[in-house]
């Protein structure tokens, strides 16, 4: 008796979309940086609440640029063809995503009364982000961008669309030709087991 050691395709692609998630999320930071710094300096100079306006104007461009990254290359093979449902989808997590910084901040500085800049900044940028990248990766990975919605939409139409991941069938749970004399028998291959 052998004992199948493979990992199961989903977890196997878990690192590498990992790792193209935070590269788009690096790159969308950047993205927020110089939007928000031209923002301030050179097009909002004079505008009252300029940072308000800057940060709303900047994080919008940064999630589109995230979306494009996401939808295209980190999770490309799980796109959803209805871009209108999925880019709204996106939107709600990557403003959710946005609410617990801002969550973070507030219970920092309110709560338990952490009011230097230090502070604020640790409950930001560092406390807020990891939980925030967490929280959007998974809802991304498991509500976005699902292989499990993507196979189920392959299944409803009745044909695989080229890049959806859809779970592999082993040898013994191959489905049954239907009308064939030996349909409930398992496939053993051309040599057996």
């Amino acid at each position: 008796m052998t004992t199948d050691t493979r990992t199961p395709a989903h977890k196997a692609r878990l690192l590498p979309q990992l790792i193209k998630f935070g590269a788009v999320g690096a790159v969308g930071f950047v993205v927020n940086l110089l939007v928000f710094n031209a923002l301030m300096l050179l097009v909002l100079v004079n505008v009252p609440h300029k940072t308000l306006f800057s940060t709303a104007i900047a994080t919008l461009v940064a999630i589109g640029t995230n979306w494009v990254g996401n939808r295209y290359w980190a999770f490309s093979g799980n796109r959803n063809e209805n871009a209108t449902r999925e880019g709204l989808e996106f939107l709600i997590v990557s403003l959710a995503g946005m609410a617990i910084p801002l969550l973070c901040v507030w219970v920092s500085h309110y709560l338990l009364g952490y009011q230097s800049l230090l502070a604020d900044n640790i409950s930001n940028n560092v406390v807020g982000l990891a939980l925030g990248t967490v929280f959007r990766f998974a809802f991304y990975r498991w509500w976005v961008f699902s292989p499990e919605r993507t196979a189920a939409r392959a299944a409803r139409r009745g044909a695989i669309s080229p890049g959806a991941h859809v779970p592999a069938r082993t040898t013994r749970e191959k489905a049954p030709i239907s009308g064939a004399p030996l349909a409930g028998a398992p496939d053993r291959g051309l040599v057996g087991d």
